[in-house]
């Protein structure tokens, strides 16, 4: 339950109440009034806390993202909605297959692109031909959602969906009030026949439509479906339940707030309320006593971390060789989870349905590494319950000859989050030595270091806002990783060319002759502007062209800058290649340099 609350002296401030089940603890939301001062706002931000739903929605810690829709038999990142329903035949779909492998992999909860950009809508719906129901698959009585919720309940997973706003094939985006129809319709058959959802997860991608106007989404409409249908669920990314962490990389913040004066865009005056601020999604602070004490209301808005397993979020067969590797999952865990955010890890099925076997074996290794190293707290005295003020500190004994690397502190965020500086001391011969300090602490945070075996440890909360609420510390020992490697071995050629012609539009005589081809690859540097749309053609003599490809554009690069790879139905000969940039990620029409540029042969 939300609460704004409006507050008129200083005794009110620090005994206000709000009607919550916890006395003297706000949920959610706070508005300031104009008369309070700065010292009475950081008060106040000690007592903000999450609601029921919120709270629970952290102790998943781990979730998974399941991106798998009509873009997995094409082998792009965005489809532009002119794809036939008849693409999408996976050939030994298992939804059962996927969750027994997720939860090996220690997550809590499955999140499904039940429609992407392309609108392609993995159940039976009736607002549209685009769906399932008008594939091959299952004779055109197949239903991804049913199937995999069915798969969640029989294990215990809990589930969610993503439904993009985005909808490149819906005749009518763009005329604003008819497509918001069509898309509570949606939300309507997704939140209302599958049984219980948990997560409701919205980006903000936004274009277009065919009549050329920029389509408005009413998002106070599609809430209220969602709070009417399930009560329960968090609305994440959009919504004002969970916020993103800010990119796409598996990396939360080394000072991550979950009480931020951050306004969801669901508010009317958000944008003009953050601009005020200098804040947003990806800015470095957004917490400080500094922007509370500018602000006019605070929120408990926790962070997300989503990334892929593998380069794209779609499943891509050339990536099969680009899993993460067990040591880059572990270093997201400990810059997600670790870092007092949740992990949104996206797992893509292949063109079988089916989890590849690469993905499956990595997510049980991690689960094991995570079960093993947080199975034995090596300290032997018990974490009591911890009330500190600034400069309070505990020492607990570590068990005789013990190796660490690792330390494990919460905060009973159930009483808000409050830490802002500690540290953690080693006694080593005598001495006591820092081995780790931070700055916010929240839910969980991790910290590693190299490995001691100290005969204690000494936990320091050098300041906090009122005193801490400290109910977990942990010692524990992080084993090293073996050797594993994740390089791509492709049968194309990178940057080796005869010739480079002309620079704009980049014009390549690849090898002095006629070579067979297969598609493209691009490898874009992120620290500057990149390509997003483009045309890609061939030519055997350099005067007549053609292109290869309906592919005009590199879906999601701006947030996943990594290599994209452009597959043409057939192979083709040709001597030269024509790449022109229509539009780059930042609007302009950045130049592209030849070693940036691979080609695919067999």
């Amino acid at each position: 339950m939300k609460q704004v609350i409006y507050l008129a002296s200083l005794l009110f401030v620090l005994f206000a109440t709000a009607c919550t089940q916890q006395k003297n603890y706000i949920e959610k939301e706070i508005v300031f009034t104009e008369k309070l001062t700065a010292e009475q706002k950081l008060k106040l931000a000690a007592y903000l806390v999450p609601t029921k739903q919120q709270y629970e929605w952290q102790q998943l810690e781990l979730t998974a993202f399941i991106h798998f829709g009509i873009n997995t038999f094409t082998g792009r990142e965005w489809g532009d909605g002119s794809e036939s329903p008849e693409l999408f035949n996976p050939t030994d779909f298992n939804a059962e297959q996927w969750v027994v492998a997720l939860k090996e992999g220690g997550f809590k909860m499955v999140i499904l692109t039940a429609k992407h950009h392309d609108g392609f809508c993995l159940w039976p719906t009736k607002t549209t031909e685009h769906s399932v129901a008008h594939s091959p698959w299952r004779d055109g009585a197949g239903d991804v959602v049913r199937e995999l919720k069915n798969a969640a309940d029989k294990h215990g997973m809990k589930f969610g969906v993503y439904l993009s706003p985005w909808d490149r094939n819906a005749p009518s985006y763009g005329d604003s009030p008819k497509y918001n129809q069509l898309f509570v319709d949606q939300l309507h058959e997704l939140l209302s026949n599958y049984g219980e959802v948990h997560e409701v997860w919205f980006d903000g991608a936004n274009a277009e439509g065919p009549n050329g106007k920029k389509q408005e989404y009413d998002w106070k409409a599609f809430y209220h479906v969602i709070d009417s249908l399930q009560p329960n669920a968090v609305k994440a990314i959009m919504g004002d339940d969970v916020r993103w962490v800010g990119n796409e990389s598996g990396l939360g913040r080394e000072t991550e707030w979950s009480v931020t004066p951050l306004r969801a865009d669901i508010h009317e005056d958000a944008v003009d309320e953050n601009n005020r601020l200098e804040i947003s999604a990806t800015a470095k602070d957004l917490g400080s006593r500094k922007l509370i004490e500018k602000a006019k209301s605070i929120y408990w808005y926790p962070s997300e971390v989503d990334v892929s397993i593998r380069p794209g979020w779609f499943y891509h067969p050339e990536q099969d060789a680009q899993v993460k590797t067990l040591e880059h999952l572990v270093d997201i865990y400990y810059q997600s989870v670790g870092m007092n955010s949740v992990l949104l890890l996206n797992i893509p099925p292949d063109t079988r349905g089916l989890i590849h076997e690469v993905d499956v074996a990595r997510l049980k290794e991690f689960g094991q590494y995570i079960d093993k190293t947080f199975a034995d707290n090596k300290m032997s005295d018990t974490h009591s319950y911890w009330k500190a003020e600034n400069g309070d500190y505990k020492e607990y004994k570590i068990k005789d000859g013990e190796v660490i690397n690792t330390v494990l502190l919460q905060e009973d965020i159930k009483k808000g989050q409050r830490v802002e500086v500690f540290k953690v001391e080693g006694l080593i011969n005598g001495s006591w030595t820092k081995l780790a300090e931070g700055t916010t602490i929240g839910y969980k945070r991790l910290l590693r270091f190299d490995d001691v075996s100290p005969e204690k440890i000494r936990v320091t909360i050098t300041e906090t806002r009122f005193s801490a609420n400290i109910n977990e510390i942990g010692a524990y020992y992080a084993a090293p990783f073996t050797d594993e490697g994740s390089l791509v071995e492709l049968n194309h050629i990178e940057g080796d060319w005869a010739e480079v012609i002309e620079i704009n539009p980049l014009t390549v005589d690849m090898k002095g002759e006629e070579i067979e081809v297969t598609g493209f690859t691009y490898n874009p540097d992120a620290a500057s502007e990149m390509a997003f749309k483009y045309r890609f053609l061939l030519s055997n003599d350099g005067k007549n062209w053609s292109e290869p490809s309906n592919s005009q554009e590199f879906g999601n690069i701006k947030n996943n800058p990594v290599a994209q790879f452009i597959h043409f139905e057939e192979v083709l000969k040709a001597r030269y290649f024509k790449l022109e940039v229509l539009e780059g990620t930042e609007g302009g029409k950045p130049t592209i340099e030849a070693k940036h540029i691979g080609i695919l042969t067999h």
